[in-house]
């Protein structure tokens, strides 16, 4: 009888393969960079990074913090992170599977998560994410939605020109390599996204005050102190 196939595996394998193809260029993730580091502690003593990448939000989570972790499940991912920061050495990376890592207990001043709950259980996610902040600690979470009424698919079309002019504007070109594309085109059966409504009940199970707001360009966040 054939094993069943770990949906954890199926991600790090398509993340692995996607690794090669991240670049420090403009994305629909770090066009709201500035807005989530608006809203961090302007000094922290230990930040995390939940689903880092290849660091790029670390690296500007490092400029205010004594100390940053940042977790990714996928190995590629944390070999090219650790390649390019080389000027941060107060960044630990670590390869781990955060559903199964030991979440310490009232320790992060700020906690980043960029497109990477989609892939977890939210209710979990955000349950384990509030015991490891401080008291006066920040949530930052940047992710993707489900679009499910007449006000997403509204602002899902007015995104579709301003992405293209941004990427052409900050990136010199309208659209990635096509073998990136294809990478990601085989990533996306693979992505599951939740409509805005499920997120803020969620938020107000877990995160009383939470600010979750809807963005342009197909993305949503979520401000909470703790």
């Amino acid at each position: 009888m054939a094993s069943e196939i770990n949906p954890t595996d199926v991600i790090r394998a398509d993340f692995d393969r996607l690794a090669v193809f991240e670049e420090d260029t403009w994305s629909h993730n770090s066009a709201y960079h500035a807005y989530l580091l608006r809203h961090a502690p302007p000094r922290c003593d230990h930040s995390l990074d939940v689903g880092c990448g290849t660091g790029t939000f670390a690296r500007l989570l490092a400029q205010r913090s004594t100390q940053v972790y940042a977790l990714d499940l996928a190995p590629e991912m944390i070999r090219v992170a650790q390649a390019r920061s080389g000027m941060c050495p107060n960044i630990t990376y670590q390869v781990a599977d955060v559903l199964a890592w030991d979440w310490p207990a009232a320790q992060f001043d700020c906690i980043a998560s960029i497109a990477t709950l989609h892939h977890l259980p939210l209710d979990i996610m955000l349950a384990k994410m509030a015991a490891a902040l401080r008291p006066g600690g920040v949530l930052l979470i940047l992710d993707l939605f489900q679009e499910a009424d007449w006000r997403d698919w509204l602002v899902g079309g007015l995104a579709l020109p301003v992405s293209l002019g941004l990427r052409l504007l900050k990136n010199g070109r309208r659209r990635e390599s096509e073998a990136a594309r294809r990478a990601w085109a085989q990533h996306g059966p693979h992505d599951v996204y939740l409509p805005l409504a499920q997120i803020r009940q969620a938020c107000a199970a877990t995160l009383p005050g939470a600010i979750v707001r809807r963005h342009l360009l197909w993305r949503y966040s979520i401000i909470w102190r703790k």
